[in-house]
């Protein structure tokens, strides 16, 4: 459970972007103690993001998702998940999914983990 709406992954890309632009992580941009963030929509969270690369001079270039999970299956999903995050970014972002095939927490259902890679450009 997490404090916003706890979107794995846009929280995955929000990760991505500030770490690819050196600009921290998202605790430290809305923290959990933060009565404002809770329940927030992780969209939002990420447009914030998006909006302080732009203010630090980084453009974003595309993110790559991998999202590990038994439970939904991400295919059906897929199209329209891509289409929302690009909108938010601003720049295309791919997703994918994969099983745990019974590995762990998240190989029985308990949890689902998603990576993201953001390629980022600094304007001098």
């Amino acid at each position: 459970m997490g404090h916003s709406d706890a979107d794995v992954v846009a929280h995955a890309v929000a990760e991505a972007i500030l770490g690819a632009c050196g600009l921290g992580n998202i605790g430290e941009h809305f923290p959990d103690t933060d009565a404002r963030y809770k329940n927030v929509d992780s969209i939002k969270l990420l447009e914030l993001v998006v909006k302080m690369a732009h203010e630090n001079n980084f453009d974003i270039g595309n993110v790559d998702c991998s999202i590990v999970c038994e439970q939904p299956k991400i295919a059906p999903y897929r199209d329209q998940m891509q289409t929302n995050l690009s909108l938010a970014v601003g720049a295309p972002v791919s997703v994918k999914g994969r099983r745990a095939e019974g590995l762990g927490a998240i190989g029985r259902a308990e949890g689902i983990a998603c990576w993201a890679v953001a390629l980022v450009t600094q304007e001098k």
